[in-house]
């Protein structure tokens, strides 16, 4: 018999669900022994790359619990179904069970070929959002009363004991496996600090769903913001924003300011009124003809548009990626995220100017924290280290933020110190947590939150199900087919324009 071939684990992935707060899901019909291995050697990279070592051997344990309970509860539905019983009905129920371990030990490929025929399947999914981890496990059955009757009984006798191995001496009951498992797990996710609290079971739309939720204590998230303000004083070789944009600025922020003085001022600036030209001019903005002049394009962009592409140019200017492979692939997604945005807010929001005319600039500066990581040096990064330990901010919350979960407010902080709209800040602080932007930042940010996720599929970066449902109901998009011709269509245009 051929040796199953191992599943490698791709960290680079891993990394970037991370970052962007998207979930990372395995579906699994028969759970054979290479898938086990493989979601145990992901939940080790997952918890590995955010500095939480300690919790892996405890978490991993709890994983294999629930996965072999859902696998478990799916075998049950498929071996009622064969002994003709109504799994909902108690004396059937209980008929059941009396023959299930015997029969299904007995022949258990059978069974889980059956379950797989049926569709029946274990889901596992991680997901660090919101400065929490989730852990979840699914399956497509849902729980009979009986069933979740059973679960909240182990839970609430869990609290009862204070260590496994009294635990253990103390549960006699032989039925269903004891019970036993579940109630270790949750002595397990005490040890690591948890309450029952961070442990739920709950049906939703035809799945049952148990899910582990570990919050960063309020201390963490602290020094989570303390060490990304360090970061952005220490970049003492970030240059100030450009002057002769941050004066063309102040001329535009004047009520008294003509259009013809701002054209005039722009135009003054040989390299600027290029630069302008050539962003007003470009696929994103598709002008029906070629602007010529920076008259016209104060008038076809008006005052908000092209303040918003100066700060666009002094960005890209003083961020400029020179030979920085890495910091140039930044920035080229920047790009396609900034014509996203600005189309998807041309079709989803034209009622409303303001976010049209800032779409284009905060998609472009979304992740201008992940910049400032490749513009830091790597002795800055050393320095750093050490100033954290000094002013007693553990080094885990250092590493947690060099794995990328606090790029948003890094970015922030940075455009906070160039002074820009406060619009701009909150779409950088909030994108990838759009629900907890402020009310009136939220529709843009949730747009360039969804333009961002759309650029990294049309790059097979990830799938759909890693699309939160939240932005595709704010948008309407109700379907995959949907979601996949917005995707093709915008990208096709951004093809079309490059050429």
């Amino acid at each position: 018999m051929a040796k199953a071939q191992k599943i490698t684990v791709d960290r680079s992935k891993i990394r970037m669900a991370i970052e962007t707060g998207v979930p990372l899901s395995i579906t699994t019909y028969t759970i054979p022994h290479g898938v086990e291995v493989y979601m145990t050697e992901v939940l080790t990279v997952f918890l590995t790359e955010l500095n939480q070592k300690q919790m892996i051997e405890y978490l991993s344990y709890c994983v294999s619990e629930l996965i072999t309970n859902a696998k478990k509860a799916n075998t049950k539905r498929v071996y009622f179904k064969t002994k003709n019983l109504n799994i909902n009905e108690p004396s059937e129920y209980a008929k059941g069970m009396a023959t299930f371990k015997d029969d299904t030990m007995q022949n258990i490929h059978y069974y889980l070929d059956l379950q797989k025929k049926t569709g029946l399947y274990v889901k596992f999914m991680l997901q660090m959002r919101n400065n929490k981890i989730k852990i979840e496990v699914r399956n497509n059955a849902e729980l009979t009363y009986f069933e979740y009757k059973r679960i909240h009984d182990k839970l609430s006798r869990a609290q009862q004991y204070t260590s496994i191995n009294e635990a253990i001496s103390q549960i006699l009951d032989s039925s269903e496996g004891a019970g036993l498992g579940l109630i270790i797990m949750i002595l397990m996710l005490t040890k690591i600090g948890l309450t029952e609290e961070n442990f739920q079971v709950l049906c939703e739309n035809g799945e049952t769903i148990t899910r582990i939720i570990l919050p960063f204590s309020q201390e963490t998230q602290d020094n989570l913001s303390r060490v990304s303000q360090e970061f952005v004083k220490t970049i003492n070789e970030l240059p100030q924003f450009p002057e002769n944009i941050t004066k063309i600025n102040r001329l535009l922020n004047d009520p008294n300011s003509k259009l013809s003085d701002i054209a005039m001022s722009i135009s003054s600036d040989i390299s600027l009124t290029a630069e302008l030209l050539h962003l007003v001019n470009s696929a994103a903005f598709a002008l029906a003809s070629p602007c010529h002049n920076i008259a016209d394009a104060v008038k076809l962009v008006g005052i908000r548009g092209i303040k918003n592409l100066l700060f666009s140019i002094g960005s890209m200017s003083t961020l400029s990626p020179g030979k920085d492979e890495t910091k140039k692939e930044i920035w080229e997604n920047a790009k396609k995220v900034a014509f996203f945005s600005y189309n998807l807010a041309r079709n989803y929001c034209a009622s409303d100017r303001n976010i049209v005319e800032d779409s284009y600039i905060c998609g472009l500066l979304h992740d201008i924290g992940k910049i400032l990581f490749q513009t830091a040096h790597p002795n800055m990064l050393r320095d750093l280290k050490q100033r954290c330990c000094k002013k007693n901010i553990p080094i885990p919350v250092f590493e947690l933020m060099i794995a990328g979960v606090n790029h948003g407010e890094i970015g922030a902080l940075i455009t906070e110190r160039w002074n820009f709209p406060d619009v701009i800040t909150n779409v950088i602080r909030y994108h990838h947590t759009p629900d907890m932007a402020p009310e009136e930042y939220k529709k843009l940010t949730s747009l360039v939150s969804l333009a961002s996720l759309m650029v990294d599929y049309y790059d097979k970066k990830i799938d759909f199900y890693q699309i939160d449902e939240f932005l595709l109901e704010i948008f309407h998009i109700a379907s995959k087919e949907q979601f996949d011709k917005i995707v093709q269509r915008l990208g096709q245009s951004m093809q079309k324009g490059k050429k």
